[in-house]
């Protein structure tokens, strides 16, 4: 199980280094194709659009394919984007090559997520859904600075061509290493997939996780401003608290993956207390810069703790069909990047402050709160008393014959 699992985060990796950087790479990218700062920015949407898209739509063309085969040929549709990227002549081909690169963002993580759970026993399923999201963690601490610098030093198309490079690494990676049980059609197909998503639980977890992340990306979409304006740092030291939050995210997940094997529900409502609380706190935290440098950290703690939990609570609300819900879950993430930077613009523009993004962002948690709650109602109504403990009772048998009596 271990190197299956490297072998999804290394292809993990290599998305969250290509999502993220473009970020830094804006400005080379608009002086090397004459373009607008505001202009390239339409790069970044045009990869998260990829992700909204692909994530269900890739999912649902290759139900009836085996997952191994669906994870390999997803990484050399990644290859493709990003070796495309490198060559773009102008400004619309690389619009493109970002959009298809972004098309198989989310399918990778939902089915990925779907085979890191089969390999694993009951007791560690989300641990090793956080294993494969360290690669995404960890792009964000390494890979991005890294490949920030060597686009500034080599030009950015030397960047995408290094992420094609991973790209590579991943699909030898995945085919040396994922289980030959996976190479196998699952037996669901697209109507069992379809089917699953029209349960309410379903989409009680997948509101939950536009609600909750797009909390984070309220206050992180304009954390720059906090904390040039608010807590006084240099232009020159945001790159650095960056880090500081990947280093925070990556300790989040991973605790996250541990917290949620023991109880999913209550690691999902203690990370969204936890987020509320950190973002609730930041017009404080902000007014000094050790104090800031902590509230980065903690925010991504906070955030990335809820991670395994939101994608593992809607694999299991989609247990008959769960590729297709698990992507569709990625999918989510996107929305709530788009929809809580929306949110925080809006606090901004209304004149509410530097930090009032933040604020929007505690609301967004609280919200997210009241979401997991409804649905972990809806749940208690749709199993019987002593329903759960039958269930556990079938799959840990040396407990049943007490139940029985």
């Amino acid at each position: 199980m271990p190197l299956a699992l490297l072998a999804l985060a290394v292809g993990a990796f290599g998305i969250g280094t290509t999502e993220f950087v473009m970020m830094g790479l804006l400005p080379d990218v608009a002086d090397d194709l004459h373009i607008s700062i505001p202009s390239a920015g339409h790069l970044v949407s045009a990869y998260a659009l990829g992700v909204v898209i692909g994530a269900p739509l890739l999912a649902a063309v290759t139900a009836r394919m085996s997952r191994r085969t669906v994870l390999i040929g997803l990484m050399a549709l990644f290859v493709v984007g990003n070796a495309l990227s490198a060559f773009a002549p102008g400004n619309a081909s690389l619009l493109a090559a970002r959009f298809l690169s972004g098309l198989p963002h989310g399918a990778f993580f939902g089915v990925g997520a779907v085979v890191a759970t089969t390999m694993a026993p009951p007791e560690r399923k989300a641990r090793s859904v956080s294993l494969m999201f360290l690669g995404l963690t960890v792009a964000n601490v390494a890979g991005v600075p890294v490949a920030t610098l060597m686009g500034q030093h080599l030009g950015w198309r030397a960047t995408f061509l290094g992420v094609s490079a991973i790209g590579l690494a991943a699909i030898a990676s995945l085919a040396l290493f994922i289980p030959h049980d996976h190479t196998h059609a699952p037996k669901t197909g697209l109507r069992g997939e379809l089917a699953a998503l029209r349960s309410l639980p379903v989409w009680l977890a997948l509101g939950t996780t536009v609600a909750g992340f797009g909390a984070l990306f309220s206050a992180y979409s304009y954390i720059t401003p906090m904390l040039t304006d608010s807590a006084g740092f240099a232009a020159s030291d945001v790159t650095l608290l960056l880090a500081l939050f990947g280093v925070g995210a990556t300790a989040g997940n991973l605790l996250g993956g541990r917290l949620a094997d023991h109880s999913l529900r209550g690691t999902l409502f203690g990370g969204l207390t936890s987020l509320g609380a950190v973002l609730l706190l930041f017009p404080v935290l902000m007014r000094a810069e050790w104090s800031a440098a902590a509230a980065v950290t903690l925010l991504g703690v906070a955030a990335f703790v809820t991670g395994s939990p939101l994608q593992l609570m809607v694999m299991e609300k989609a247990s008959a069909g769960p590729s297709l819900a698990s992507s569709a879950n990625q999918a989510a993430f996107n929305l709530a990047n788009a929809g809580g930077a929306w949110i925080g613009g809006l606090a901004l523009a209304a004149g509410f402050g530097v930090t009032s993004p933040a604020l929007a962002g505690a609301a967004l948690a609280a919200l997210g709160l009241g979401v997991a709650g409804v649905a972990y109602a809806v749940d208690r109504r749709q199993v019987p008393y002593g329903g759960r403990e039958r269930v556990v009772a079938a799959h840990r048998p040396e407990h049943a014959e007490s139940l029985t009596r």
